[in-house]
C-alpha cells in the first residue's frame, strides 16, 4: 500500500498548495501494521485499524497535523478526539476484473471465463458475491500491495484474474490492466466508502478544520456518511461481507445495501432514497450550537439538513435490513470469523514454537 498511499497523500498536498500556495506543506512517511503483515486475509488478523492506529498515534503526539487515508481502511468510529476534516470527490467506486497476461485480449467477463479459473482476492465482500452471482469460478487468497499482487498474478500460474479496486488501479496508472469493470448491481457491490480518499485529523484543531474543509466534495460528502452510518449501525468491517453503492441524482440520495454469508448462499439485499433539501450550494454560515459530526465527517460549510439526512438514511437502511435477517446473517459471519482467526493464531503460535525448538536443538548440537 505504500506507493498508494504516497501518491494519494501528495494529490491533497498538491490541491491544497493550489488553494493556499503560501503554506509549506511537509511529507512524513510512515507505514502501519496492515503494510507489514503481507501474508494473512486481513480478516483473519482479528486487528482493528490496521492501516490507521500508528498515524493516529502521530496525530495524538501532534508529530503531524494530519492524515491521507483510503477512506475504506478508517473504522466508523474514530479514537476520541479524531475527526475526518476532508472528503475528497470519489473516484469510481468499484471493482475491476484484472487477468492473467495470457488471458487478457480474449475479454473475458466473470461470467465468461472457462469454469473452474481462479480468482484471487482475500476480501470476504467480494469472495461472497462472486461465490453467489459466479459459482464456477474458485476463489483464492492473495495478499500484499497492489504491486505484489499484480506480480503474483504475472509470474505464476495460480491465478487467472484478480479483483480489485478500480481506484486504486487508476491511481497507479495501471488502468489498461483492467480487463471488465464489475457492475454494482448485477455482479459485486462495492465497499463501503471505496474510491474516497480521507484527511483525517483532530477536532481540537479549527485552523486544520478551516484548512481541510476546501477538500470536501459535497456529493461524495453525502454518499459516505450514509455508507458509514449503514456500516456503523450493522457493527460491521472487513470481517463481514458487507456491500454498498450509492448515487446522487437530482434532489435524491439513493442507498443500496448487501449482508452476506461468507459462503454467499444467504444474502439480504435492499435500497432506500431520501429527498435532499434544495440547498446545495456551501455556506459561510458556522454552527452556532458546537461542531456537529456526521459519521465521524465534520463539514460546517454544507447544508447540515442534508448531511443528517444522509446518515438518517444509512442507518435506517441498516435497520431495516435486520429486521429482514441480516444480523443474523451477520452475527453468524462473525463467529465463523472469529473462529479463523483463532485458527491462524494457533498456527502461527505452532510455527513459531516449532522455530524456537529447531533453533534450540541446533545451537546444541553444535555447541
Amino acid at each position: 500500500m505504500f506507493q498508494l498511499a504516497l501518491i494519494q497523500t501528495r494529490s491533497v498536498i498538491t490541491h491544497l498548495k493550489e488553494l493556499f500556495p503560501e503554506i509549506d506543506y511537509e511529507l512524513i512517511t510512515m507505514t502501519t501494521m496492515g503494510d507489514n503483515i503481507l501474508d494473512t486475509a486481513l480478516s483473519k488478523i482479528g486487528e482493528k485499524s490496521l492501516f490507521t492506529k500508528e498515524l493516529e498515534k502521530a496525530l495524538l503526539d501532534n508529530t503531524v497535523d494530519f492524515v491521507v487515508h483510503s477512506l475504506k481502511d478508517l473504522p466508523t468510529v474514530l479514537p476520541e478526539g479524531m475527526v475526518i476534516g476532508a472528503i475528497c470527490k470519489r473516484d469510481d467506486p468499484r471493482d475491476a476484473l484484472v487477468l492473467h497476461p495470457c488471458l487478457a485480449d480474449n475479454n473475458f467477463t466473470l461470467a465468461t471465463l472457462p469454469k473452474d479459473s481462479v480468482i484471487g482476492t482475500s476480501s470476504l465482500r467480494r469472495a461472497a458475491q462472486l461465490k453467489r452471482n459466479f459459482p464456477s469460478l474458485k476463489l483464492k487468497d492473495i495478499r500484499g500491495n497492489l504491486n505484489t499482487r499484480l506480480r503474483k498474478l504475472d509470474t505464476s500460474n495460480d491465478y487467472d484474474g484478480l479483483i480489485l479496486a478500480v481506484a486504486g488501479i487508476e491511481r497507479m496508472g495501471w488502468q489498461d490492466r483492467i480487463s471488465h469493470v464489475l457492475d454494482p448491481d448485477s455482479e459485486c457491490m462495492y465497499a463501503v466508502s471505496q474510491g474516497a480518499m480521507a484527511v483525517e485529523c483532530r477536532a481540537s484543531d479549527p485552523e486544520i478544520l478551516e484548512l481541510l474543509s476546501h477538500l470536501h466534495d459535497y456529493d461524495t460528502l453525502l454518499g459516505i456518511i450514509a455508507e458509514r452510518a449503514f456500516l456503523r449501525e450493522l457493527e460491521g468491517g472487513c470481517s463481514v461481507p458487507v456491500a454498498v453503492r450509492s448515487e446522487v441524482e437530482n434532489d435524491q440520495l439513493l442507498l443500496k445495501g448487501g449482508v452476506y454469508s461468507i459462503d454467499g448462499t444467504k444474502a439480504v439485499v435492499d435500497s432506500i432514497t431520501t429527498k435532499l433539501p434544495a440547498e446545495w450550494e456551501p455556506t459561510a454560515k458556522k454552527s452556532t450550537n458546537g461542531t456537529k459530526q456526521f459519521s465521524c465527517v465534520i463539514a460546517e460549510n454544507f447544508c447540515q439538513e442534508s448531511l443528517q439526512k444522509a446518515e438518517n438514511l444509512g442507518v435506517t437502511l441498516a435497520k431495516k435490513m435486520v429486521k429482514s435477517g441480516a444480523g443474523d446473517i451477520l452475527w453468524a459471519a462473525k463467529r465463523e470469523t472469529e473462529a479463523e482467526i483463532l485458527k491462524a493464531k494457533a498456527l502461527k503460535e505452532a510455527a513459531k514454537e516449532t522455530a524456537r525448538t529447531s533453533n534450540g536443538t541446533t545451537q546444541v548440537a553444535t555447541a
